[in-house]
């Protein structure tokens, strides 16, 4: 490996930028399109990259170019310098104008209309030139948004199962998962339920592969029984609603989640003792990402938010 200090002195943030849009381009021809640019500046810039580390970063296949483990590791941390870079101009844009700012979220759809619309709806009142973008999805794609540097921050429910140890955590109150039924159900209207009697009906439920999908799977399991047939799969909480809003279909849901107006009337917790249903709602940032003067408020926010939270439990 070449020296550290003569390294300093070659390595350009253009090059940088350049492997970057190289590789998500797939070619250096279309990074090159991308840059407005020559493909030969391209293939120069890469070349001085390589010489100035002495390595090689990346390797020519017939369906284009891929980064070599020396590209992966310039890569991560090329994309750390501008992550860092981009906050700083934010920094410098909230100081000189604390009532705005922009925020990027990663969080499950449950938190998503619960304490993360709290907290943007009491935040916008009074910044009303704040914008937030709010990413849902499964947490173990949040926390590779959050490790890849597209969200600042995660709300969700904890998985055992996720590698945090790049990432701090705070934990924000605890929740149960219950079974839920509509109103409507007749299943509604019982006062004992046992989990064995509900294996055949139609259920609703997310993925395996997300954090409710797996409990779920794991609490009939518990009882000795097997997993009932999931008749509709989806993320979509909208989806699962309007299935649940027939009587018909069973699903699992945070039980914060039915404080919610809109749901308060429509949906009941069915008397179901589940195993381990207990889990804690937190708030995920990056290990050694300096958070931006939004996002600091934004949580500083959330713990105001979700103090009733708190003392309920």
């Amino acid at each position: 490996m070449a020296d550290t200090a003569r390294i300093e002195r070659r390595l350009k943030f253009n090059d940088l930028r350049v492997l970057l849009s190289v590789v998500e381009a797939g070619s250096m021809h279309k990074a090159a399109e991308r840059l407005a640019t020559s493909q030969p500046a391209i293939s120069r810039a890469i070349a001085d990259l390589e010489h100035a580390l002495g390595v090689r970063l990346l390797d020519r296949t017939p369906s284009g170019v891929e980064p070599t483990a020396y590209g992966h590791a310039l890569m991560k941390r090329g994309l750390a310098v501008f992550d860092e870079l981009r906050q700083s101009v934010k920094d410098i844009e909230f100081l000189t104008d604390p009532t705005s700012g922009e925020l990027r979220i990663g969080c499950s759809e449950y938190a998503a209309g619960g304490p993360v619309l709290a907290v943007i709806d009491r935040l916008t009142q009074k910044y009303p030139r704040m914008v937030f973008e709010v990413v849902p999805g499964p947490v173990l794609t949040l926390y590779r948004d959050l490790t890849e540097r597209r969200v600042e921050l995660v709300i969700t429910r904890k998985a055992e199962f996720a590698d945090r140890s790049d990432m701090v955590v705070e934990d924000l109150f605890d929740d149960d998962i219950v079974t839920v039924a509509a109103m409507r159900s007749p299943w509604s209207r019982r006062r004992r339920i046992e989990l064995a009697e509900l294996v055949n009906e139609p259920w609703t439920l997310p993925s395996p592969d997300t954090g409710i999908g797996a409990f779920a799977i794991a609490a009939f399991r518990a009882r000795g029984l097997a997993p009932p047939r999931t008749t509709v799969i989806t993320y979509s909480v909208h989806m699962r609603d309007k299935l649940l809003a027939t009587g018909r279909f069973l699903t699992m849901l945070s039980t914060y989640t039915l404080m919610l107006p809109a749901r308060h009337s429509s949906l009941k917790a069915l008397p179901i003792k589940l195993h381990n249903a207990r889990g804690t709602i937190a708030i995920t940032t990056l290990k050694n990402r300096t958070l931006s003067p939004i996002a600091e408020l934004f949580i500083k926010t959330t713990r105001e938010v979700v103090k009733p939270l708190v003392r309920t439990r």
